[in-house]
């Protein structure tokens, strides 16, 4: 159903305007009148491509952020690092106390890649506003519709829509319905925002080491993530961590005939099948002695994992799958596992550009998600030696000539630590006070994730600058991140903005 909003919400006396009897107000009219008022700014920031391989472009983007946050009467300043900047913004309490505390808040900006012609409009970088029609196909609509109102389920189609600029737009949005209630919030503010995630953040952990004074703070609050599966406030108190891994085995020096020399010649596809197969069980569980050491869920820890509202059905309908793996005694539960993944397999050629030869090397690209009991080099470690213990000599490139001529099976591997998991207690202050402002906000407590199963680049934060850190995720869970045809729903948008805006009323 069609919301429409007018803009002119209420007056508000004199006597309404302090925090403590900002309950008295609004805030739902007044986050829904600023997501209007938005969804133009919003606009213009999904329209700049925000790629992190291509530099010229995130400059793009470091430079409207400066000017968006500045706007609001916040200090910006890069962070530079070898590669693009982080930008750091700040905004302090007016009249500070000994007691005030410093919050620092992580937003990502940057995307991931694009292919154009994939896409169902003219332009992943021109956003675009559909509405579901009842046979389930998504069609276009003015985007200018929204500036007079909304219906919750219209989706605007974009990259980087949801993963994360949705919650950039949603923040700026909240900052904006604060100031219309005169109020700050009692704690000073520290924005630190991140233009390469999408490439692992690679310059991060040095960074934060080298600007720890600059980043110091009590606490980190993440605004990025979908919610729980069922659209309903999420608080996550943790994530896994990331590794990756490119596995390649060789075969002959170049591409050979399969019918001049099939039979004969050693194929590295299949080599490299049978190696990625020998790692897991029909189950789905990883097979290298030792990967899952040190992963113990008490009884209390599966209680609090049960207590979270999966149905998994719908889980399985979502994904389209018959039957799950069997890591762990239910959803929740297999996201406290570390993971071995396949994310894509090269070789020679499919679909019309097939030939009957066989490959000269077949490559395998893996990732590894973290647990808190995960050492990621251990981990890295296992993988190398089994692809050893299957008879493979292993070398860091293209095998030499020598190489070749003297050992039956070669493989190479190249791996790489993107960065660490984390977890926050639930009765962590920073979990009470998030908590509270949630349950303010939509009337009840938020779902509560012990760790989500994505990850996100926030452990050197918490590890060098001795901070707890909780993610506020608002985008919805069918957003297509990091695919085509990537979206954010209208109404989730418009409950970032309420929730924003309720932490930033919520005393701390």
């Amino acid at each position: 159903m069609l919301k429409f909003i007018f803009i002119s919400l209420f007056i508000l006396s004199a006597g309404f305007l302090s925090a403590q009897k900002s309950k008295s107000i609004n805030t739902d009219a007044l986050a829904e009148k600023h997501a209007i008022v938005s969804f133009k700014e919003f606009y213009e920031l999904l329209s700049i491509p925000n790629d992190a391989h291509h530099p010229e472009d995130i400059e793009k983007n470091v430079l409207w952020c400066e000017a968006a946050f500045s706007k609001r009467g916040f200090t910006t300043k890069r962070l530079n690092t070898p590669t693009v900047p982080l930008l750091l913004a700040e905004r302090n309490v007016k009249k500070p106390t000994k007691n005030t505390r410093t919050v620092l808040i992580y937003l990502q900006l940057d995307g991931q890649p694009v292919n154009p012609s994939n896409w169902n409009q003219e332009s992943p970088w021109k956003p675009t506003l559909k509405e579901k029609d009842a046979q389930g196909n998504w069609n276009t609509i003015a985007y200018e519709r929204l500036y007079e109102g909304y219906d919750s389920d219209w989706r605007i189609f974009a990259r980087a829509a949801s993963d994360a600029k949705g919650p950039v737009g949603a923040f700026l949005a909240s900052l904006d319905a604060l100031a219309e209630l005169k109020q700050e919030p009692n704690y000073n503010m520290k924005v630190i925002m991140d233009f390469e995630e999408e490439l692992g953040s690679p310059n991060l952990p040095k960074a934060v080491t080298e600007y720890k004074n600059e980043l110091k703070a009590d606490m980190l609050i993440i605004f990025d993530g979908p919610r729980h599966i069922s659209n309903q406030p999420t608080l996550s108190f943790g994530a896994r961590g990331i590794c990756e891994i490119t596995l390649t085995v060789f075969g002959p020096r170049q591409p050979a005939h399969s019918g001049n020399y099939g039979n004969y010649t050693p194929n590295p596809a299949m080599r490299l099948s049978q190696l990625l197969a020998s790692m897991k069980d029909e189950d789905g569980r990883v097979t290298l002695p030792g990967f899952y050491d040190g992963v113990v869920l008490t009884p209390e820890e599966k209680k609090i994992l049960a207590q979270v509202p999966d149905d998994e059905n719908e889980i399985r309908k979502f994904l389209g799958l018959a039957e799950p793996d069997k890591i762990g005694e239910n959803f929740q539960e297999s996201i406290q596992y570390p993971t071995l993944n396949i994310r894509g397999m090269n070789s020679l050629y499919v679909g019309s550009k097939a030939r009957t030869l066989i490959p000269a090397w077949a490559t395998a690209e893996i990732d590894i998600r973290l647990v808190p009991s995960s050492d990621p080099q251990k981990l890295i470690g296992l993988v190398r030696k089994h692809v050893e213990d299957k008879g493979y000599y292993m070398v860091d490139t293209e095998p030499t000539e020598e190489e070749r001529m003297k050992y039956p099976r070669i493989a190479a591997m190249q791996s790489s630590v993107s960065y660490g998991p984390f977890q926050t207690p639930f009765d962590s202050e920073t979990g009470i006070w998030l908590n509270k402002a949630m349950t303010k906000a939509f009337g009840k407590e938020p779902i509560k994730i012990r760790m989500m199963g994505g990850s996100i680049p926030i452990s050197p934060f918490v590890v060098t600058l001795g901070i707890p850190a909780v993610s506020v995720p608002t985008v919805n869970p069918d957003n297509n991140q990091h695919a085509e045809n990537e979206n954010i729903r209208v109404g989730n948008y418009v409950d970032a903005v309420k929730t924003f805006l309720a932490i930033l009323t919520e005393r701390l």
